[in-house]
């Protein structure tokens, strides 16, 4: 039995069409949870603790692996500290400030852009082509969000209006983006090594601005919303998203990786349907069947 275990869990490790269903799954509740508290807990309070507790998970599995890569991680501290900055501290903490004064609605669209942003970001950095098959894919994808954001109505898309929670938001979609396309440079280390550092990091460059926004009359409430929230995002979209994500970076790149987050507004529209009582509707299916085509075109290998 654990002689076959390890190789199906390694062979389930490398399913990158796996690996790239379940972070926008949990992230796309992250966002629902966001919104649902946001009246009750803190924007920095939630991130802060969503990563000292994702951190303080992770961890006891993670200390072997660290002994191991602590001398990689230390040489190449500044990509570690960057990553850590644009995809823990920034990315989750801008989210939830904007879900305090923006729309689902408008946040999930921004969200759904950052497959191109990522692209871009690619090509910035490092020069990367896309290939004729990946931006027919990304447009397909694209094209396949904009109709769930827009049920269908591309009146809804046009009579969008930015407030100052949409810059927030628009600001962490671009750290991500630039996190995952610079994720090509991060140390060659265990994955939990890995989420446990740069989670410890993020957790530290957020403190100041988590004690500042407490001594400013706004603490962390300690109560079963707040606890309930701080557990399942540190759970989900903290771990178990980023363990996935990263993984299916490395196995496909970040251009492909990415085009997963185009799947969120899927997962939303389910979760929606499922929790919320809202009725399915052709638009669904129509912006399924397209991110789903898209995903198909873009992780398409030749030969």
């Amino acid at each position: 039995m654990s002689e076959n275990a390890t190789p199906a869990r390694r062979r389930l490790f490398d399913q990158a069409w796996l690996l790239m269903m379940l972070p926008p799954l949990f992230w796309a509740s992250n966002a629902v949870l966001g919104r649902a508290v946001s009246g009750e807990v803190p924007p920095v309070g939630l991130a802060f603790w969503r990563w000292t507790l994702g951190m303080l998970l992770v961890l006891p599995f993670a200390w072997r692996h660290l002994r191991h890569d602590a001398r990689a991680l230390a040489a190449q501290w500044p990509v570690v500290l960057l990553l850590s900055a644009l995809g823990i501290a920034v990315f989750n903490t801008f989210l939830y400030v904007g879900l305090h004064t923006t729309t689902a609605l408008n946040a999930v669209m921004m969200q759904s852009s950052m497959p191109v942003l990522i692209v871009l970001m690619s090509l910035a950095l490092f020069g990367d082509r896309v290939t004729p098959l990946q931006g027919v894919g990304i447009a397909v994808s694209l094209a396949g969000a904009l109709t769930l954001i827009a049920r269908g109505d591309p009146a809804v898309l046009i009579g969008l209006q930015l407030a100052a929670g949409d810059l927030w938001v628009l600001a962490a979609v671009l750290g991500y983006a630039a996190y995952t396309a610079l994720l090509r440079r991060r140390p060659a280390v265990h994955g939990l090594s890995f989420i446990a550092v740069t989670f410890a990091g993020g957790a530290a460059m957020l403190l100041p601005f988590y004690l500042w926004e407490s001594v400013g009359g706004n603490p962390m409430p300690i109560t079963p919303t707040a606890l309930g929230a701080v557990a399942y995002v540190a759970l989900f979209p903290s771990i178990a998203a980023y363990l996935c994500f990263n993984r299916a970076v490395a196995l496909v790149g970040a251009n492909t990786a990415g085009m997963c987050i185009h799947l969120m507004p899927v997962f939303g529209s389910i979760l929606a349907i499922l929790f919320l009582g809202e009725q399915p509707h052709l638009y669904h299916a129509a912006g399924i069947g397209l991110i789903a085509a898209g995903i198909l075109l873009a992780t398409r290998r030749k030969g």
